[in-house]
């Protein structure tokens, strides 16, 4: 059976994906914090396998790839997945443990989870498998007022080149996935915000559909960089 861990797998794109995932039949490892919205992700499948966990602690997500080992016997795919998108701000009107939350989810978090998934797919034989990391438009253009979330973004840009060095001589392949307006709770509340102007979207289940391309292809073709978007949303051009 093929397999997949997913962090940050209880909301949003990640529920999305793993929903698309789970009904392909893939053993799915769900990661997220809050188990009894994994469990009601879960329902009904037999190839989930709950992962209650903080990407941010070192432990939980070694315990989490290592209990997952042992459920699938082998990662095949990690949708680095798990970020916030913090408070809207000015610089000089962020808190450092506002600045300092954003980075350890959407940067150390994705460290760690990819740490975790590069050994076991260097260790696993044979060797290999598929990172693919969840970047955002943020990573080549911000939203205002978004300082964390931007250079979070665009560190994660430096990560997946890095692990794609990295990986050739273990077959393990890393891509990113950069994503623009996709239909969540997120989105719904810039919506609410401005119901008079609301941003163009796109339904998730286009990005699920986008990330499952991306897991199924063979180990000799990679997706390096991917940009899916609501079409008409204001990233291309200028004023």
């Amino acid at each position: 059976m093929k397999s997949i861990l997913i962090t940050g797998a209880s909301a949003g794109i990640g529920r999305a994906t793993a929903r698309r995932f789970l009904a392909e039949g893939w053993c799915v490892g769900l990661m997220a914090r809050r188990r009894d919205a994994l469990e009601d992700l879960a329902e009904g499948f037999e190839n989930a396998v709950i992962l209650p966990g903080d990407v941010t602690c070192e432990t939980d997500v070694e315990d989490s790839v290592t209990t997952f080992l042992e459920r699938a016997g082998r990662l095949g795919v990690l949708f680095n997945n798990a970020g916030m998108f913090g408070p809207t701000s000015l610089i000089d009107e962020m808190h450092y443990d506002e600045w300092r939350k954003v980075v350890d989810v959407n940067l150390h978090g994705m460290f760690l989870a990819a740490r975790a998934a590069f050994r076991a797919m260097r260790a696993q034989d044979p060797q290999g498998g598929r990172i693919i990391n969840n970047g955002s438009i943020s990573a080549h253009a911000p939203r205002d007022m978004s300082i964390a979330y931007t250079t979070t973004k665009h560190a994660i840009t430096g990560m997946t080149k890095s692990l794609s060095l990295d990986g050739r001589a273990f077959d393990i392949a890393c891509g990113q996935i950069d994503i623009g307006n996709a239909r969540t709770d997120l989105l719904d509340g810039l919506i609410q915000r401005n119901p008079d102007n609301p941003p163009p979207v796109m339904d998730v289940s286009h990005v699920a559909d986008a990330v499952f391309q991306m897991a199924t292809l063979p180990p000799e073709a990679n997706v390096q960089f991917m940009t899916i978007m609501a079409t008409k949303m204001p990233f291309v051009g200028r004023g």
